[in-house]
């Protein structure tokens, strides 16, 4: 089946087209800028160099899904002949709050019920229901799925998911914790067990999905029990941008003693913290890695207090779950730093989780247990493959119709 992929953003849509039954992604890219001057899309097929397109003009979410289209189709650039070879499209939606339990296809009821999560995820919601709206337009009569980065925490037990708050608040407004990054975690996980030959069903796994934003997850049985982010992606692990984990009370203090506004402080919280509020100048942790090794003293900092909050989650997890036998590492930090995964781990051999410094040296981007032959819990990274994830959803979701 050949699906389309979208992940739509505010001013950006990146996109797969995937063939779920022969050649895998047959074409991937990225239109930029929507909604500002000088848009631009992205193309690139396998073992191909990007081709760049400049449209013109200023670009609304119906005209990035039309430019994608034409360049999936184009006689020289595409990879289909014509329009009518999509027979799907898969969209990534960020927030399905407790109105999705699993992915869905979309039909009016399911959109209006998206419409009821934008509160919860006004940011990221909005932009994916554009994206959706614009296939409607462009792609009439073609099946449409959404995969939620929340389905795969629906299964967090209350006493994970509730906040000790007035029980009220969370039947009035459903203020409880959600999670993120669900299609990586449910990736990873089971790809950890295919490697371990073991069924999922029986393994208590901790994913960590470390990227620029960053969340950790204990999944027991193959479902999740808890993870570190929380009603919005802000909670948990210190992040390139992102805070993560504090007292409360600090963004009620910094509001009062700084004069900012609830905006304001939510801008603070959520894009001039993290790893960036520490170095002052740094997101990326490859930047922050090699200021490290000048002696940057707070790029030091910084990635002690990364990793160290890392390891909490891991000691805390595997105390919740009643034992560990992997810990998994993926994306883009936890796939490619070999200096992150060991010091995160290091002082964890009493737990039984000890790596080899060479299979640890050479996982960059590849799947690789790098376990030392003496640990009896095995640490495991996987690459992991959203798009993949959303794709074959889909095709399961439009196969069942």
């Amino acid at each position: 089946m050949k699906i389309l992929v979208l992940n739509c953003g505010s001013s950006s849509v990146k996109y797969q087209l995937w063939d779920t039954e022969g050649d895998g992604v047959l074409a991937k890219g990225m239109v930029q800028r929507i909604g500002i001057e000088n848009p631009l899309l992205e193309h690139k097929r396998p073992d191909e160099d990007k081709i760049k397109i400049e449209p013109g003009g200023i670009i609304d979410h119906t005209k990035a899904i039309e430019l994608i289209i034409e360049a999936v189709i184009d006689e020289n650039y595409g990879v289909i002949g014509d329009i009518s070879e999509i027979e799907a499209v898969g969209h990534r939606l960020v927030h399905g709050a407790e109105e999705f339990a699993g992915s869905t296809i979309v039909t009016d009821e399911a959109l209006a019920a998206m419409k009821r999560c934008i509160p919860l995820a006004p940011l990221h919601n909005p932009a994916n229901i554009k994206g959706i709206e614009a296939c409607l337009s462009e792609l009439p009569g073609v099946p449409q799925a959404g995969i939620f980065d929340t389905a795969f925490h629906q299964t967090m037990p209350k006493f994970s998911y509730l906040y000790g708050l007035p029980i009220e608040l969370y039947e009035k407004h459903k203020i409880r914790r959600y999670g993120f990054h669900g299609t990586s975690h449910y990736y990873v996980a089971n790809k950890a067990a295919e490697l371990m030959g073991r069924p999922i069903e029986e393994l208590k796994l901790i994913t960590a999905h470390l990227g620029n934003g960053a969340s950790i997850a204990a999944v027991d049985g193959g479902k999740s029990l808890d993870t570190s982010m929380g009603m919005t992606p802000l909670e948990g692990l210190m992040m390139g941008t992102r805070s993560g984990d504090m007292d409360p009370y600090v963004p009620l203090f910094i509001q009062m003693h700084e004069g900012l506004t609830p905006e304001e402080t939510s801008n603070l919280l959520n894009k001039k913290s993290g790893v960036l509020g520490i170095t002052g100048k740094y997101t990326d942790m490859r930047d922050v890695l090699e200021a490290e090794k000048t002696g940057d003293e707070a790029a030091i900092l910084a990635i002690d207090m990364y990793c160290y909050r890392v390891k909490k989650y891991i000691g805390a997890y595997s105390a919740a779950m009643g034992g560990l036998d992997a810990l998994v590492f993926t994306a883009g930090v936890g796939e490619n730093s070999d200096e992150i995964r060991a010091k995160i781990v290091d002082g964890l051999s009493f737990m039984g989780i000890e790596i080899d410094a060479k299979l640890n040296y050479d996982a960059w981007g590849i799947l690789l247990d790098i376990s030392s032959p003496h640990a009896t819990v095995r640490t495991i990274c996987v690459p992991t493959d959203e798009e993949f994830v959303i794709a074959k959803e889909t095709e399961r979701l439009v196969n069942a119709l």
